[in-house]
């Protein structure tokens, strides 16, 4: 009997010793973010707290034009997405606040350039982080939100490999700031945030329904946003928040985001520099379920319209809250090489392209979105081909980078 117990002494040791370092690793990831990327700074916190002017134009720009409009804060405005849906939202009534910290991950010059498009429709966005407990407090107080749109995320599927910190500040910590925030709110708003469909990850059954699997992550980047659904079943579960995912399929359109290929691709082909087409193992064509931001944004809008109102009240769950994830995409992979060939004729350029292998970068072959359920539950349903979008992009693209006016910096 001596050896069994023995035995068991030696694993209990062992799990004690195990769940002791793990604690270690976490508190010390803890803090290392806390050090690295620190909330705004208490000066600039205070200025937008004691700004009279400041509160003048949130309470505007909150205020419903129309009689039923929603009071909307959108987090990310000055991101693609984030400035599309403002305007939408704007344009047919509802009062909207904007939230950006206006990052430097790809050009300031563009996210301000869009800030200026909303501050045009009459939309002002406060410069400040989704970690900032205190200001999200207080622009609760301002307005009270119907509703969040969360769009504000550490986007990139390679930038997680040089910068993984950034994901985990932005994408887990953010997310859980605000939700911490409009848990405690009366009434709470019901939320609508951006996941994506990195979830689906290494997963082989195409077309990706909401059904399967997405336990194979990728990517950091996929790995956050899966731990953000979890996180949202968590908040939705305990304290009866009301919050709908999205999964986006590869947006595109004009003002877009630099980092994305449709982007430099068209950049690089006007330049005579050399791009890489991607392609996988026994020639494998590397293809995505390309989406115009404009279906991208009648999606966003269908989940806010058909959201129901949480059930909380201070943090306290009174009763079951809706818990929804869609896709929201095309319905029709289309490979890069057929990107590239559709740019070369709408810029009348040649591209210099060599066909590569695929790199360990923590990317996909393929995506392809059964959106089923968002036709059904959302009226979503995408009207835009490739080749149309493109053309948009393209025309918007030579427009803001014209010789005459801005420059390209990336």
């Amino acid at each position: 009997m001596d050896k069994p117990l023995n035995a068991n002494r030696l694993r209990t040791h062992f799990s004690l010793i195990k769940l002791i370092a793990w604690t270690c690793i976490f508190l010390g990831l803890i803090l290392f973010f806390s050090l690295h990327y620190p909330h705004s700074s208490p000066s600039n916190r205070l200025k937008y707290l004691e700004d009279s002017d400041w509160k003048y134009q949130i309470l505007n720009s909150g205020r419903p034009k129309s009689r039923n409009g929603f009071r909307v804060l959108v987090t990310g405005a000055a991101g693609f997405v984030g400035m599309h849906v403002s305007t939408a939202l704007r344009q047919r009534g509802d009062g909207v606040v904007g939230l950006d910290n206006f990052n430097g991950y790809y050009e300031k010059s563009l996210k301000r350039a869009r800030e200026d498009l909303l501050k045009s429709k009459d939309v002002f966005i406060v410069e400040g982080d989704i970690n900032d407990g205190v200001l999200l407090t207080k622009l609760f107080k301002l307005v009270k939100f119907t509703h969040v749109m969360h769009l504000a995320a550490q986007a990139g599927v390679r930038y997680a490999m040089k910068n993984p910190g950034s994901y985990v500040h932005s994408n887990i910590g953010g997310f859980v700031s605000l939700l911490e925030v409009c848990k405690l709110m009366n009434p709470q708003p019901a939320i609508v945030w951006a996941s994506s469909s990195s979830v689906y990850g290494l997963n082989k059954k195409v077309p990706f329904s909401e059904i399967d699997r997405t336990d194979n992550p990728s990517s950091l980047y996929a790995a956050t946003k899966k731990a953000g659904e979890a996180i949202a079943h968590t908040y939705n579960h305990i304290h009866g928040l009301s919050i709908t995912g999205l999964r986006f399929f590869t947006v595109y359109g004009p003002w877009g985001r630099p980092d994305m290929a449709y982007f430099f691709f068209t950049r690089d082909i006007l330049k005579g520099k050399q791009i890489s087409v991607f392609e996988g193992l026994n020639g494998f064509t590397v293809s995505r379920d390309f989406t115009y931001i404009d279906d991208i944004v009648k999606g966003c809008l269908g989940a806010l319209d058909t959201a129901t109102k949480s059930t909380g009240s201070g943090g306290i769950k009174k009763g079951p809250a809706q818990l929804r994830v869609y896709n929201l995409g095309n319905t029709s992979p289309v490979p890069v090489s057929k990107l590239v060939n559709i740019l070369e004729k709408l810029l009348k350029v040649k591209a210099n392209k060599v066909v590569s292998p695929m790199p360990a970068n923590g990317d996909v072959l393929f995506t392809h979105a059964n959106i089923s359920l968002a036709r059904r539950e959302l009226g979503y349903k995408p009207t835009t081909d490739l080749q149309s979008g493109l053309k948009k992009f393209v025309a918007w693209y030579l427009d803001y980078y014209k010789p005459s006016g801005k420059k390209s910096s990336v």
